[in-house]
């Protein structure tokens, strides 16, 4: 079997047994609060992993991103109670706006460089959040989506009911990442590592770097509106904070507390973010104080994300053991 076979074989497998395991795990311990964790971890995971094939991939770090969540969010939300569409259709149509949307703005921002590009993205992200904020009568202002959001039933599935949404939820996730996997481990994932090495020798070597790094910027825009999707069918709602630079801030957070040379690092990142958020929110009001000083410990300690620290730790082991073997046998 051919290594490409086979690495998609295994992140097919891999994928599977997760999805699995987060399907039968309400089953095995029923907890509101956990499924209810889950789900936003699965909308952050989408949101931080398709922010990372800027970062980590492709050497754009974006300010931005946020809009695309806050956009997912009300687009989807908007077509459900516009429209009275399914919720697939209303997927549809988020993603192809998205994408839309996402061309508009990466054709503006990406021939900028390094800090120009960062600030323009954040721009054009406050520009969405002042239009939501300002346009009330079809986004609620600054009260959010008003009148929630609609929940058909689709091929008799009742996405009313709580346990529907949460097995939704972790299948976008599942299906969402093992797509951002196939893209990260594709030729074109490499290309954009090239970019992000030495651009001018991509472009030297024939490599359309505009065009390379437009796609790159689409495909992160829908994927990251695909999180806001999640979380508008969580909380039955869209609002203003989706869309807000806040949003970018958490979205770099994660990716940096996770590992951005990683492919889950984003997600383990999610995982951390969500989790502290949740902990420390129950004891104090100070929350974004104590936030904000954990993860000075992290990036003062580690100076790494997590899965960057465990990733490194194992080459250095398996390169001491390869050294021990080598001078074995001399």
């Amino acid at each position: 079997m051919a290594p490409k076979q086979t690495t998609l074989s295994r992140d097919l497998l891999i994928a599977g047994v997760a999805l699995l395991v987060l399907l039968i795990l309400p089953v095995l311990w029923p907890s509101k609060a956990l499924s209810d964790l889950i789900i936003r971890v699965s909308a952050f995971s989408l949101f931080a992993t398709s922010l990372n094939l800027l970062v980590g991939y492709t050497g754009m770090v974006s300010f931005g991103h946020g809009m695309f969540f806050g956009f997912g969010a009300y687009c989807f939300g908007l077509s459900m109670q516009r429209l009275g569409v399914s919720i697939p259709t209303a997927l549809l149509l988020t993603i192809a706006l998205t994408a839309v949307l996402a061309a508009v703005v990466g054709a503006i921002s990406i021939r900028l460089k390094e800090i120009y590009f960062a600030f323009i993205t954040l721009a054009f992200q406050m520009l969405l959040h002042s239009l939501i904020i300002a346009w009330v009568p079809l986004t609620g202002g600054d009260q959010g989506l008003m009148g929630g959001i609609p929940r058909p039933e689709f091929l008799g599935i009742d996405f009313g009911l709580e346990s529907n949404r949460y097995a939704f939820s972790v299948i976008l996730m599942i299906v969402g990442l093992l797509a951002l996997r196939h893209v990260a481990e594709s030729p074109f994932g490499y290309t954009l590592r090239m970019i992000r090495d030495n651009p001018e020798r991509a472009s030297f070597l024939g490599v359309n770097v505009f065009r390379t790094k437009l796609t790159a910027f689409i495909i992160a825009g829908i994927f990251g509106a695909v999180g806001g999707v999640i979380m508008a069918m969580f909380v039955s709602g869209a609002y203003p904070e989706f869309a807000n630079w806040t949003m970018s801030g958490e979205g770099i957070f994660m990716v940096m507390l996770g590992g951005i040379s990683t492919f889950l690092g984003p997600t383990v990142g999610a995982v951390i973010l969500s989790l502290l958020n949740d902990l420390i929110t129950r004891r104090t009001e100070h929350h974004g104080i104590f936030l904000g000083v954990i993860i000075l410990v992290f990036a003062l300690g580690l100076r790494k994300g997590v899965t960057d620290f465990i990733a490194d730790w194992f080459q250095a082991r398996r390169e001491s053991a390869g050294a021990q073997l080598k001078g074995g046998r001399q």
